[in-house]
Parts: C-alpha cells; sequence; structure tokens
C-alpha cells in the first residue's frame, strides 16, 4: 500500500494546480489581445462597468460610443493626448521607467498617492481588462497585459484602440463620442484647443465634465504649446 500524503503533498498539489489555473487565464487573456489586434473591441471591461453603474439608477440608460478609424481621428487630439499621456508614447515599450520614479518621488514629497506613472499602453490594458481598483495584483495583471499588448500591437494600433475606448465623461467613451458631445463635432475636425481641452479631462473624466475651471484650462494651454513638438505613429 502507499503511503497516504501528508499535507506537504497535498499543498503542493493545490499550488500546482493554482498555477496552471493562473496559466490557463493569461493564455485565455493573450488570446483577446491577439485578436484585438486585429479586430476592434466591441465593449472593455470599464464600459461594463459604467453601463452597470448607470442601470442601477435607470434601467434603460445606454452608453455613447462609436468606432472610428485612425485616419479618422485628429491629428491634433492624437498629439494632444500623447503630451497629456504619455510624452515618450514611441520611445518605450510599455513601461516610462522614468516616469515612474518621478511619479514616485511626487507621491513620497506629497506623502500620498498621487500621481500613477502609466503609459498609454498601460491604461489601455486596463481599461479593456481590468477595474479602476489600485491592488497590486491588478497591477501586476495590468504590467502582464502591457506587454502582451506591446509584443503583439503596433503603436498606431494602440493609440487607435486607445483613443476609441477611453473613457470621457459620465457613460461617454472613444473620441467620436466625446467630440460629438462637447463640439458637436466629428473626431477628425477638433482643432488645437478643442483636441488639448479633451486631453487634460482623461485622468477624471466623470469630474471634468462637470467642473473645468480656470486651473485645467491653464494645463489645457500647457498642453496645446506642448503638443508641436508630440511624435505620434
Amino acid at each position: 500500500m502507499s503511503a497516504p500524503r501528508t499535507w506537504l503533498g497535498w499543498l503542493g498539489s493545490g499550488l500546482l494546480a493554482l498555477l496552471l489555473l493562473v496559466l490557463f487565464w493569461q493564455a485565455v487573456l493573450f488570446t483577446q489581445v491577439i485578436w484585438w489586434s486585429r479586430f476592434d473591441p466591441d465593449s472593455t471591461s470599464f464600459m461594463r462597468m459604467r453601463l452597470a453603474e448607470l442601470r442601477e439608477s435607470d434601467p434603460k440608460a445606454v452608453l455613447h460610443h462609436q468606432w472610428v478609424p485612425y485616419e479618422r481621428i485628429s491629428i491634433h487630439l492624437k498629439r494632444a493626448v500623447v503630451a497629456a499621456e504619455d510624452d515618450r508614447f514611441l520611445d518605450h515599450e510599455g513601461f516610462d521607467w522614468e516616469g515612474i520614479q518621478r511619479a514616485l518621488e511626487k507621491n513620497e514629497r506629497r506623502g500620498r498617492l498621487s500621481a500613477g506613472g502609466s503609459t498609454i499602453s498601460q491604461q489601455l490594458a486596463k481599461n479593456l481588462f481590468l477595474s479602476p481598483s489600485r491592488s497590486w495584483l491588478r497591477k501586476g495583471q495590468e504590467a502582464v497585459l502591457t506587454v502582451m499588448i506591446e509584443l503583439t500591437w503596433d503603436k498606431r494600433r494602440i493609440l487607435e484602440v486607445y483613443l476609441n475606448v477611453v473613457e470621457w465623461g459620465n457613460g461617454l467613451f472613444g473620441a467620436e463620442a466625446a467630440a460629438q458631445r462637447y463640439y458637436r463635432s466629428s473626431a477628425a475636425q477638433l482643432g488645437p484647443a478643442q483636441a488639448a481641452r479633451l486631453a487634460v479631462m482623461l485622468p477624471n473624466p466623470r469630474r471634468y465634465e462637470r467642473n473645468y475651471g480656470p486651473r485645467l484650462a491653464a494645463h489645457a494651454d500647457r498642453i496645446q504649446r506642448r503638443m508641436l513638438a508630440s511624435q505620434v505613429p
């Protein structure tokens, strides 16, 4: 007769099963990343969460979102978003280590988490698959997804998808819906000042759509001046 398994044996089997489950889930996510490298996502994790929140108070609530291809998005908006969100977008491979270091130093000075240093690629990974939570587990999964995206998508595709799925207001997603809401215009027709205004809303769009004050306007002016040097794919 074989000896009965010890608790260490059961623990080892459990850890192996957990590891295989994690690897299987990463393979599922990687398959989705590869699919979206060629096909446009209909919805994202953030969209589904926002819609569920809206329907708690209004069961008939809908999201405002319309996909437009990269060439139908204003060059000014592309430059403004890169200038505001990730000015080394074309130079890094998913992580801006200098930006992360600056964010850590800023948070240390302020004694609280006020800057994140996330790149457009990281923000896209979070929007597509994850939640706004700030747990280490979520950040770890975000990093893995960022690597997957950078390995299989070019920078043009990353920026195209980001501009089409990022939140720009309560229930408002993507450049086309934002242009229609705020300027009665298409995403293709946005001018430099309009683009800069939209770009500075991205860190907290639901707040800034209600409260666009002088400080944000001054930030938009700074972004508009920096846009001239922005490099986009």
